[in-house]
């Protein structure tokens, strides 16, 4: 590896490694554990999709300037995916068997197609003919036929087929299992304290005999596989444009959604193995990774609730933020700022405003981005309830939000035939700002007010996702959302250009490097002139190649620097810096969501909540905004904030370059920064 950076996928990668790391920890309630199994194997596949895709793909352009992107070469990288995804793939079989010895202890147990009772035989084949059958397609396979199309995210079972009398012929057939239609898991009939569960994959093998009845075969060998698939993305913008493109032109006449990982029971039959490899085209580049009887273990993140009781700790819930309980929203906020810190405060008060403003009379309108939106999202119902009590409203919905495309095109139908103005964006930009603003007219007087913040509007995740946002009704910051939603609605060709007429948001593209780098460069001067300095930042990644050199800089100079970052950290402590910088990754429960920049600043204390990671794509390719918090007592909230999970010493995890991930081990008092985090803002609420 580099000397001076960390490859962002193999930091990726050392991340799942903490999620798995808290599935592995018999500490976890047995239920969190289980999840976060399915979490872990959510997140590599995404990463197989996307990452190991474009890797693929850059593999193919000998570009000196591909090497310095992804600081180091994509062959070199893929090589170091593949031996830290085995590796991370025996932890994971290992964690999963300890975990259903515990189930047992606790009577839960996970049946195969091979040990049913009677009365759960009768029982499968019952629920298949009704429920399953229907959904079940199988396909013959055949060494002279295309193999059919496989979709990505489904789990399928691989048949191998025989007549007592031909031992040696052996027929191929695949099934898609329909889990997306039926679940994954179905309740068996038992008696007494025992749970039992089944896959419906052993729902369908127990009943291959019947569904192959007419081809007369007596003995079946089934054993799931899946493939995860190229998602056909664009390098994440870390290269530039205009290579991009050319990599882009240079794919085009591949297959679509060439394979990138296949993932197979390692006791398939190895004849219908090496026929699949074959078919699939995959070769020793590829990932050809053997693995347990259970793959897709994404959808055990649903996981029947099938355990004891478990009793959710107080410090798990969510609480009214003072300063609202009893109160309107909007009276509020025009009075004084409220920072909103989820998922401690109840995510209500955001969905109170936009019902209040639907019904004010006052209102005239309300501007709003979206880009990952709840299932029955509160948060579109109140924006429809207020263009039917004639507000205009206009939402800037991202289409291209990574994953959620398709959900967001369904929003989009509905928005427009209720009469809701969507936009859609900036060519070649994605739109990942979370802004708000609302605007009334009262005594012939223009009134605005809305909010900023670091996560979703989506009132699901906000009950898992550690974000902040700010209610104000700063003047300042007002005015600059509007700008936003003129270029939005009119882009021009230089959206920069546009933008550097904010005075209160920070905004990207480019515009909050720069003001980063100024930021830091403050700093820089402080320390050379030996007086007190420090930087605090925390973010999900950190892999934009200036701001990482910015903060070498400033260490260089004796800048103090502390890091929390979640996810991918590329920084790599050098010999010549005169301060080490601290970084911490937190992998807790909930998932460490916000983004903050903190300054010292001559002792000012420049507090910004952002939108955006100081990753490339977000600071060059993309519309984010970052709100300076100015109020005195919000500032201190912060920062006490960012303070205790600096001190966490039970779930923060130390960031350096051989990504080791060790757990924190200073002080004799466990600090567990999500729990005191709760304390601390609970404290709050009871003293206010």
């Amino acid at each position: 590896m580099s000397n001076h950076f960390n490859p962002r996928d193999i930091t990726w990668l050392a991340f799942n490694e903490r999620v798995l790391q808290e599935a592995m920890d018999q500490k976890v309630p047995l239920h969190l554990r289980i999840r976060f199994l399915g979490i872990f194997s959510n997140n590599l596949d995404e990463f197989f999709r996307v990452r190991v895709a474009g890797l693929k793909r850059a593999m193919d352009f000998k570009d000196k300037f591909i090497t310095e992107s992804f600081y180091q070469s994509p062959t070199k990288i893929l090589q170091k995916i593949n031996e830290i995804v085995i590796k991370q793939q025996q932890n994971f079989d290992k964690t999963w068997k300890k975990i259903q010895v515990e189930m047992a202890d606790q009577k839960v147990f996970i049946k195969t197609a091979k040990n049913l009772t009677k009365e759960q035989e009768k029982f499968v084949v019952a629920y298949f003919d009704e429920i399953v059958e229907s959904n079940v397609i199988p396909i013959l396979l055949h060494d002279n036929s295309a193999m059919p199309y496989l979709r990505d995210k489904s789990l399928y079972l691989g048949i191998a087929m025989r007549k007592k009398e031909f031992q040696y012929e052996s027929k191929f057939a695949i099934i898609e299992i329909p889990s997306r239609i039926l679940g994954r898991f179905v309740l068996l009939p038992t008696e007494g304290p025992e749970k039992n569960v089944i896959l419906l994959e052993d729902v369908i093998k127990f009943n291959l005999p019947h569904i192959f009845s007419y081809f007369g075969y007596e003995e079946f060998e089934a054993h799931c596989f899946k493939v995860t698939k190229d998602a056909e993305f664009d390098l994440d913008n870390d290269i530039k444009t205009t290579l991009a493109q050319k990599i882009e032109k240079g794919v085009k006449s591949r297959r679509k959604g060439k394979p990138t990982r296949f993932v197979f029971d390692k006791e398939m039959d190895k004849a219908l193995l090496e026929f699949l490899i074959r078919k699939l085209n995959l070769s020793k580049k590829d990932s050809i990774i053997p693995g347990g009887k259970i793959h897709n273990f994404r959808h055990f993140m649903e996981f029947p609730e099938v355990f004891e009781k478990y009793k959710k700790p107080e410090e798990r819930t969510s609480f009214d933020h003072p300063d609202l309980v009893g109160k309107r929203i909007t009276d509020v906020i025009q009075k004084t700022d409220i920072l909103l810190s989820f998922p401690y405060h109840n995510y209500t008060p955001v969905i109170d405003l936009l019902r209040e403003s639907a019904m004010d009379p006052e209102v005239k309108s309300i501007q709003i981005t979206a880009y990952r939106l709840a299932s029955n999202s509160k948060i579109i119902n109140a924006l429809i309830n207020a263009v039917r009590n004639g507000k205009e409203v206009t939402v800037m919905l991202e289409l291209r939000a990574r994953f959620d495309e398709e959900n967001n095109l369904k929003w989009k139908e509905i928005l427009e035939q209720e009469g809701v103005k969507v936009l859609v964006g900036i060519p070649d930009k994605k739109v990942h700002a979370k802004l708000c603003v609302i605007k009334k007219r009262a005594h012939n007087k223009t009134i605005q007010y809305g909010f900023v913040s670091t996560g979703n509007f989506n009132e699901k995740t906000a009950k898992i996702y550690g974000d902040h946002l700010l209610m104000t009704s700063d003047r300042g910051i007002m005015a600059d959302i509007n700008k936003v939603f003129t270029v939005l609605r009119k882009p021009k060709h230089d959206v920069v250009s546009e933008l550097k007429s904010c005075k209160k948001l920070v905004l990207c593209p480019e515009l909050m490097r720069e003001k980063i780098i100024a930021q830091i460069d403050k700093e820089i001067e402080e320390a050379k002139a030996g007086r007190k300095t420090l930087i605090i930042i925390k973010v999900n990644s950190l892999s934009d190649r200036d701001l990482i050199q910015k903060l070498y800089d400033a260490a260089r100079a004796g800048v103090v620097i502390k890091m929390i970052v979640r996810g991918i950290y590329c920084a790599i402590n050098q010999k010549d810096f005169k301060e080490k910088i601290e970084a911490i990754s937190i992998v807790d429960e909930y998932l460490e969501h916000s983004r903050i920049m903190y300054f010292y600043n001559k002792g000012h204390e420049d507090i910004y909540i952002s939108s955006a990671d100081w990753m490339t794509r977000n600071m060059d390719y993309r519309i984010e905004a970052a709100a300076k918090i100015t109020q005195k007592n919000l500032k201190k909230e912060i920062k006490d904030q960012l303070d205790i999970q600096l001190s966490d010493n039970v779930k923060a995890r130390i960031l350096d370059k051989k990504m080791r991930n060790e757990y924190v081990s200073s002080g004799k008092i466990p600090i567990r920064s999500q729990i005191e985090i709760y304390h601390y803002l609970k404290n709050k609420s009871v003293l206010d």
